[in-house]
């Protein structure tokens, strides 16, 4: 393919209706919580005795309240975790709730969670791990058959699943087991049959692991990648490793920074839309340990991974681990609800638009449809959306706001119904007659939020500078300084660091090996 031909098929790759449903609804809660929770184990070996798991107060109400408080739109289980200890009535195996003191054995924690759901109105979706250290059948081709008799029960006897999360790991050789081979094609065709609205993550075709689970993002993510294979081996070599609660602080991602970009895709000649899920702990460990309660991440430290994750064309999942009372604990609690009056208060900080200019639209597609962020609720497509009606080396588009006001972000939203276009923009705000430069931006896609140093002006400008072929807009809004300030720590440059290296390092192999080709 030329660059024409090529810049053709990156525009023409689009999400599919679930991929809409989950990007769009952009942050979700996960639950971890089973046996795990009582041994104080991240890793169980499947040999707890089951009498151990017995909450003492057990309100999943009180969980899903919390979160739909701290601004999630759903939830997900851990409703059987490597140990294959099963939080419901499962008929493949004792080694569960059935077999605890829990309600005498009757208790049934997926649908206590799936009926909070129902009852707050968050979706509900479920992780089932595929490495289960109990199961006699782990390491042999029946095991296959046990698990999709597993995601059959949770699949058909709770209501709509809107996730299922797909853990790669796989730890036969712990406990001196063949490797197993996962028949993923088999779950994927048993999850498409019966959750046809649900989102495969993690490890399937819908959504992709970022790479790390310290909350770290992307700089650029871009939903358009290379054609993976959904296998899960670089995944499983990058995952947790060991039962280590600080895995999240001393691990980072080695994939590359750079997935999407016209330089890294003209490697490749298969491409598809393959969005990024930024999965991260409220504490240093995926299950409660009391000894963390010290350990909850700040409020500023939650902001600045929203931020770059959820305003960063990225799906957040936020873990917040039950205790052995069956409570959050009250700690995490008064995080996340602090950080839902956070996003609950960006409506009120929305600034209101006098006037705005672009260039000529193309039909109806006018600029003034892009300062209501709305969407059909059956397609999850944009109500309304710009486009400009000719093809341009760049786009100026100009706001003139209800008077002088101190800002400090502005929200960039794609049409994706048109694939993810924008590459490079900046925003100006008119301060003392001159326009100053306040952000420097790549991709925008489902949606890019762009922090800065707060100004007082009654202008912005936003230039598009670089496009694949025209933009789609569909949303932009200017929000009133609420005295959030992004900055890097040097973690994150660091990592930052390491990602640019191997991407160079990656160019650099592929270039002479097309040099080889060509001699």
């Amino acid at each position: 393919m030329n660059a024409e031909e090529r810049v053709n098929e990156y525009v023409s790759i689009v999400p599919n209706l679930n991929q809409k449903r989950i990007q769009r609804e952009r942050f979700n809660v996960f639950f971890h919580y089973g046996i795990n929770t009582f041994t104080g184990k991240e890793w169980g070996d499947g040999k707890a005795d089951p009498k151990i798991f017995d909450p003492s107060e057990q309100d999943t109400d009180q969980w899903v309240k919390a979160v739909k408080d701290g601004g999630a739109y759903g939830v997900i289980l851990t409703c059987k975790h490597h140990d294959g200890f099963c939080l419901w009535q499962t008929k493949t195996t004792a080694y569960g709730v059935a077999s605890s003191p829990y309600k005498d054995g009757k208790g049934d924690v997926v649908r206590e969670v799936s009926d909070s759901c129902r009852k707050y109105g968050l979706k509900f979706g479920i992780y089932l791990s595929p490495w289960d250290r109990n199961s006699e059948t782990y390491g042999t081709d029946k095991y296959n058959d046990f698990y999709c008799a597993q995601l059959e029960e949770l699949l058909t006897g709770y209501g709509e699943i809107f996730c299922v999360w797909l853990d790669g790991a796989c730890g036969s050789y712990m406990d001196g087991k063949p490797k197993q081979i996962y028949d993923w094609d088999r779950y994927f065709a048993t999850i498409r049959r019966l959750a046809p609205n649900a989102a495969i993550s993690n490890c399937g075709p819908d959504v992709r692991w970022v790479g790390n689970e310290g909350g770290i993002a992307r700089e650029s993510e871009w939903n358009v990648v290379p054609k993976f294979a959904f296998n899960i081996q670089s995944i499983e070599s990058k995952s947790q490793q060991s039962d280590d609660d600080n895995f999240a602080k001393k691990q980072f991602d080695i994939t590359l920074d750079d997935l999407g970009s016209r330089e890294f895709l003209q490697n490749f000649d298969s491409f598809i839309w393959y969005p990024a899920e930024v999965d991260v702990s409220i504490r240093p460990g995926w299950f409660y340990h009391k000894a963390q309660d010290g350990s909850v991440r700040s409020l500023k430290n939650l902001l600045k991974i929203y931020y770059n994750s959820v305003g960063g064309n990225s799906i957040l999942l936020l873990n917040i681990p039950p205790d052995k009372r069956g409570l959050l604990c009250e700690k995490d609690v008064e995080r996340i609800k602090e950080l839902g009056q956070h996003i609950k208060s960006v409506e009120r900080e929305e600034v209101k638009i006098k006037a705005i200019t672009a260039p000529k639209a193309e039909g109806e597609n006018v600029i003034e449809g892009v300062l209501t962020e709305e969407y059909d609720g059956e397609t999850y497509d944009a109500a309304a959306y710009y486009t400009p009606a000719k093809e341009e080396d760049r786009y100026e588009i100009q706001l003139t706001l209800d008077g002088v006001k101190k800002i400090n972000r502005v929200k960039l939203v794609e049409n994706v119904a048109f694939s993810q276009r924008i590459e490079k923009f900046e925003i100006y705000a008119n301060v003392g007659g001159k326009d100053k430069k306040v952000y420097d931006g790549t991709t925008v896609g489902y949606g890019r939020i762009a922090t800065f140093k707060a100004v007082n002006t009654d202008k912005v400008k936003i230039v598009l500078t670089s496009v694949r072929q025209r933009p789609y807009i569909e949303f932009i809004g200017v929000y009133e300084d609420n005295g959030v300030v992004i900055r890097e720590t040097s973690w994150q440059r660091f990592v930052k660091w390491v990602h640019h290296v191997n991407y160079k390092i990656y160019i650099n192999r592929e270039n002479k090996k097309r040099k080889k080709l060509n001699k």
